[in-house]
C-alpha cells in the first residue's frame, strides 16, 4: 500500500511526547513491511539540522492559499530507510523556532495559521507529486484538517488524492479550538463552519472535523476509544465522537525495539536482558551518580519522565510529599512543562536534595537511565490515551505503577489481582490512590523473590511494533 501519515512530530526528527514516538515507530514499521510509506513534518529548524536530513532536495514551491493571502513556502525531502521517505512542509517564519508549539509559558499565538498551513501544503503535494495514496493517515489536531482538505481539493480539482482518511486521536485533550474568524483560513465551504462541521461554541474546533469527516477514526488503545465517547474523558467532543461510534477503533502503540531495548540500548552505561540482568544494576548506580545520591543506597528508586500536566498526575506526586519525605526511597523525575507544577516541583527536590532528583528538560539519554535504573516507574495519570513509558518500564525490568485509565489498563497487569501473570501495580487516579499503590510498592521490593518474577514476566511481553502495525495494516484493507 502507498501510506501517507501527516504529524506535527515524529522521532527522531521532533519529539516532545509519545506522539513522536508513535508516529516515528509506526511508519518504520509499515515501511520495513514492505509498504511505501511518506511521512509528513513541518519544516521545524530540529529536522532540518538533523543529520539525516543533510542530503535533503528541495522537492517543491508551495504557495498556498489562506483565506485572502497566497502564502510561500517549499517541500524538502529525504529518504532515511528503505521505503520510507520524509517530507519537510517549510516556511522559516512559521517553523523556524525552537519549540514546536509555544515559548514554554504560552502557545504561539499563530498555531492555527501554523497548521492549517501546514495541512494544505500535504494536500498540494499530493496533489503536484501525484503521490497516488491509498491512505491518508492524519495524528491529532495539528493534522486534522487533512481528511476535509483532501476531499476538498479533490473536487476542486478533479483529482483522486487518498482513496481513504484515517484520523487518530492520541489525545482529545488538545483539540485545536480557534476563534471563529480562524475558519476564513481554511477556506473551506462555508456550509462546514456550522455544528455539523468545524463550529464548537462560536470557535472552530480542527479536532472535531477529523473526527467528523475522517472515513476512519482510531485511538491509541481500546479503553481510550470507549472513554473518549464519555462526558468523564471526551473532553466535551464525547457527543461528537459518538456520532462515529461504529467507525472508532482503538488500537495499542507499541514499543519501537530499534530504540527501547535493553539488550542493545547505547544509551545505557550498560546493556542487560532477563536472562542476564546484571547491566540493570550498573544503570542502577549511574542513574544514583547522576543524582548525586549515595552511591551504596539499596533501597527502592521510584523514576518518572512526564510533561508537567495535570494530566500526568504530576501533582499526585507533589501531594505526596510526606511519602517521599519518610519512606525509605529515592523518586527521580525528568520532565518539563506547566511553570507552576515545575516550580512546585523545584521547592520539593530543594526541600530534600539527597533523596529527590529533578532534571526539569528533555533528554532522551536520562529518560533512558531512569527507565533501566529504577526499580519502580510513576505514571499516575488523570487520564493516558495509550502510554509508552509503561510499556517501555517492562521491557526494561522496571515495575510499573500506574492509574486504572486508557492504555495503562489496556497494558499493565495488577500483581495482587493476578499474581501469577502480574507486571505491575495499578490506582485510582488521586493521591490517596497513589499513595497506597507506593506502600504497596515498598512491600513488594522487600519480596526479592516476588519483584523479580513481576520483572521477568514484564519483560516476556511483546509490545514491539512488528505486531502493532498489523492491527493498522488491517485496519488499513479493511477501509479499502
Amino acid at each position: 500500500m502507498k501510506i501517507v501519515h501527516a504529524a506535527s512530530e515524529a522521532f527522531p526528527y521532533m519529539k516532545t511526547g509519545g506522539l513522536a514516538d508513535a508516529v516515528g515507530a509506526m511508519a518504520g514499521a509499515l515501511a520495513d513491511k514492505g509498504h511505501d510509506v511518506a511521512v509528513f513534518l513541518p519544516g521545524y529548524r530540529a529536522a532540518l539540522a538533523h543529520p539525516d536530513a543533510a542530503q535533503a532536495e528541495r522537492k517543491l514551491r508551495l504557495k498556498i492559499e489562506m483565506g485572502n493571502d497566497f502564502i510561500a513556502g517549499d517541500v524538502r525531502v529525504f529518504s532515511p530507510r528503505k521505503n520510507l521517505r520524509v517530507f519537510l512542509i517549510c516556511r522559516e517564519e512559521y517553523f523556524d523556532r525552537s519549540a514546536p508549539y509555544g515559548n514554554g509559558e504560552r502557545d504561539y499565538e499563530d498555531n492555527a495559521d501554523r497548521f492549517i498551513f501546514f495541512c494544505k501544503g500535504v494536500v498540494e503535494t499530493l496533489r503536484l507529486a501525484d503521490l497516488q495514496a491509498d491512505v491518508v493517515h492524519a495524528h491529532d489536531w495539528q493534522a486534522a484538517l487533512l481528511p476535509l482538505l483532501v476531499r476538498e481539493a479533490e473536487r476542486r480539482h478533479n483529482v483522486t488524492l487518498a482513496l481513504k482518511t484515517i484520523f487518530t486521536i492520541h489525545n482529545i485533550a488538545y483539540q485545536g479550538l480557534f476563534p471563529a474568524p480562524t475558519f476564513a483560513r481554511t477556506n473551506l465551504p462555508d456550509e462546514l463552519n456550522n455544528i455539523d462541521g468545524l463550529e464548537y461554541y462560536s470557535q472552530i474546533n480542527l479536532m472535531k472535523g477529523g473526527i467528523l469527516f475522517a472515513d476512519r477514526v482510531t485511538t491509541v488503545s481500546p479503553r481510550y476509544a470507549q472513554e473518549i465517547q464519555t462526558p468523564e474523558f471526551g473532553c466535551g467532543l464525547d457527543g461528537v465522537a459518538q456520532t462515529r461510534a461504529d467507525d472508532i477503533v482503538g488500537l495499542l502503540n507499541g514499543v519501537d525495539a530499534a530504540v527501547w531495548n535493553p539488550a542493545i540500548d547505547a544509551l545505557l552505561p550498560a546493556r542487560y536482558s532477563s536472562a542476564n540482568m546484571a547491566g540493570k544494576q550498573v544503570c542502577r548506580a549511574e542513574l544514583l551518580k547522576r543524582c548525586g545520591f549515595a552511591a551504596n543506597y539499596s533501597g527502592p528508586i521510584y523514576g518518572m519522565v512526564a510533561r508537567f500536566t495535570e494530566q500526568k498526575g504530576v501533582n499526585l506526586v507533589l501531594e505526596n510529599r510526606n511519602f517521599f519525605l519518610s519512606a525509605e526511597c529515592r523518586l527521580v523525575v525528568l520532565g518539563s512543562g506547566d511553570k507552576a507544577l515545575e516550580d512546585a516541583m523545584h521547592a520539593f527536590t530543594a526541600e530534600a536534595p539527597q533523596k529527590i532528583s529533578l532534571s526539569a528538560r528533555l533528554d532522551e539519554a536520562m529518560s533512558h537511565l531512569i527507565e533501566a535504573g529504577s526499580d519502580f516507574f510513576l505514571m499516575p495519570s488523570r487520564f493516558e490515551p495509550c502510554g509508552l513509558n509503561q510499556m517501555y518500564s517492562q521491557v526494561y525490568g522496571t515495575v510499573p505503577i500506574v492509574s486504572r485509565v486508557g492504555g495503562l489498563a489496556d497494558t499493565v497487569i495488577d500483581l495482587d489481582e493476578q499474581p501469577a501473570t502480574g507486571t505491575g501495580l495499578m490506582c485510582a487516579p488521586t493521591a490517596v490512590g497513589l499513595r497506597a499503590a507506593m506502600q504497596r510498592a515498598q512491600t513488594l521490593f522487600v519480596d526479592r523473590r516476588r519483584y523479580s518474577a513481576a520483572q521477568q514476566r514484564g519483560m516476556a511481553r511483546d509490545f514491539g511494533w512488528a505486531t502493532a502495525a498489523k492491527g493498522y495494516e488491517k485496519l488499513y484493507s479493511d477501509s479499502l
